[in-house]
């Protein structure tokens, strides 16, 4: 088997391949820090499945999963961050991740994760398949941060977290100019005027740590 993992902590891809060697004994590792090397593994050899942070240098998350499913559809990706279930985990799903669990999970999950996503399954705990049949339900009014786009959402919950216009564009690689186009529409889309409001939205919702 041959795994990439890709985070930006070195601790935390160090833990995860002590983990996951001790699971799958003949399992091939490779290691990226940020989208850039991440591409770069994927255009060296085959590979079975990617285990990958939503939050590393040199690109968005949902950006590189998206694009990574168009270039590799048949790759198996699954999702290992530190935001929770309700943040983002029906997001990644519909991009293409075959599974999204938190840093919390304990390692014997995300080994049964890897088993299920490389048989061509798809891993979800409990918490995320509650969320998706709450948000299929018919007679379901969808809360106004689901009728956001993925950036526009991921502008919203870097807002709510405190960050400034300035530091978000920073994050993620785009001008300040962009950024405060896509603060207007959130506020437009949620019928709402300040941070503040988006602030205290998040935090009801459980949009923010």
């Amino acid at each position: 088997m041959h795994i990439i993992i890709a985070d930006d902590h070195t601790v935390v891809r160090q833990g995860l391949r002590l983990i996951l060697a001790d699971a799958f004994k003949k399992a091939h590792f490779g290691e990226a820090q940020n989208a850039q090397e991440l591409y770069a593994l994927l255009k060296q050899s085959p590979w079975d499945v990617v285990v990958m942070d939503l939050s590393m240098p040199g690109g968005n998350g949902l950006d590189t999963l998206k694009q990574i499913k168009h270039d590799y559809p048949q790759l198996p990706v699954l999702v290992l961050s530190m935001y929770p279930e309700e943040q983002y985990a029906v997001r990644t799903l519909k991009a293409g991740a075959s599974g999204y669990l938190t840093k919390e999970s304990a390692g014997q999950e995300l080994v049964a994760a890897i088993q299920k996503v490389i048989s061509g399954g798809k891993y979800i705990n409990a918490s995320v398949a509650e969320t998706l049949v709450h948000q299929l339900g018919t007679d379901h009014e969808h809360p106004p941060h689901e009728q956001l786009s993925d950036r526009e959402y991921q502008v919203l919950c870097m807002i709510a977290s405190g960050k400034q216009v300035g530091q978000i564009a920073a994050e993620l690689a785009l001008s300040v100019k962009t950024v405060s186009t896509y603060r207007a529409r959130i506020l437009a889309k949620m019928n709402m005027t300040t941070n503040a409001e988006l602030t205290h939205y998040a935090i009801e919702n459980k949009l923010v740590l």
